[in-house]
């Protein structure tokens, strides 16, 4: 075995674990960041004692961040649909609630985004169940494929 090739063995293990523990603290400071985001809403609510569409596709948007999260720490890696998802939702929640200030280009723009975002998750499912990953075949017997 070569010296040379052992070193750099050694150097992208010890790279490796530490951007493992980078990504985790930053997905734990965004998880933190989340929660905290999501009481402090709540109080908001609970002050003003009105609970607004706003109020509620705000707080949508920070559990589906909390979910995707949930989902890295359970299977260790984020399917791609879940920020489609959250950028599908925001961009929803912008349409809502300035739809009396967008310009008819602005709305067919954004729903336009929307649409394509909803194609592409379309495409990623889809290629899901139709190509499934090696370890999916392995594993026939679990009803549904891959996250």
């Amino acid at each position: 075995m070569d010296i040379r090739s052992h070193t750099l063995d050694r150097i992208r293990r010890f790279f490796s674990g530490g951007l493992d523990i980078v990504e985790l603290a930053g997905l734990l400071i965004i998880a933190f960041a989340t929660t905290v985001a999501i009481w402090q809403e709540a109080a908001t609510m609970i002050e003003a004692r009105k609970v607004t569409l706003a109020d509620l596709l705000l707080m949508f948007l920070y559990l589906e961040v909390l979910a995707m999260i949930g989902q890295y720490f359970r299977s260790g890696h984020i399917p791609v649909r879940y920020p489609l998802y959250i950028a599908m939702v925001a961009l929803a929640r912008y349409l809502i609630l300035d739809i009396k200030e967008l310009t008819e280009l602005r709305v067919m723009a954004t729903a336009g985004a929307i649409l394509l975002l909803t194609l592409a998750v379309l495409a990623i499912r889809f290629g899901h169940v139709k190509f499934p990953y090696r370890e999916d075949q392995a594993a026939k017997d679990r009803p549904y494929v891959r996250e």
